[in-house]
């Protein structure tokens, strides 16, 4: 089974689009492309702010709705820790290879 994986993009108007997906580099360039969901068709993105991973579809849609409760000050918090969380152990990973 593969993982899936719920992302949350800026779009250039400041709001935020929170999906989910297999391949997220893969969804981003349908979005990028103009190809992606109605709302950044409207709003082009600007940048990916986070993915999440998880077990299956299922967690992922769970997931996703629970963030799109968010608040997008909520939302932006969320990103920024998962962002901190991957830097932290980049850094871990450098330290002891």
């Amino acid at each position: 089974m593969s993982a899936w994986y719920v992302y949350v993009i800026e779009c250039r108007d400041g709001s935020l689009y929170t999906g989910i997906a297999l391949d997220v580099e893969r969804r981003y360039a349908q979005h990028l492309a103009g190809k992606g969901a109605r709302y950044t068709r409207s709003r082009p993105p600007l940048r990916l702010l986070a993915r999440f991973i998880y077990p299956d579809r299922s967690s992922a849609l769970r997931a996703e709705y629970a963030i799109k409760q968010l608040s997008p000050t909520a939302k932006r918090r969320l990103c920024a820790q998962a962002e901190a969380e991957i830097a932290a152990e980049a850094a871990i990973e450098a330290a002891s290879g």
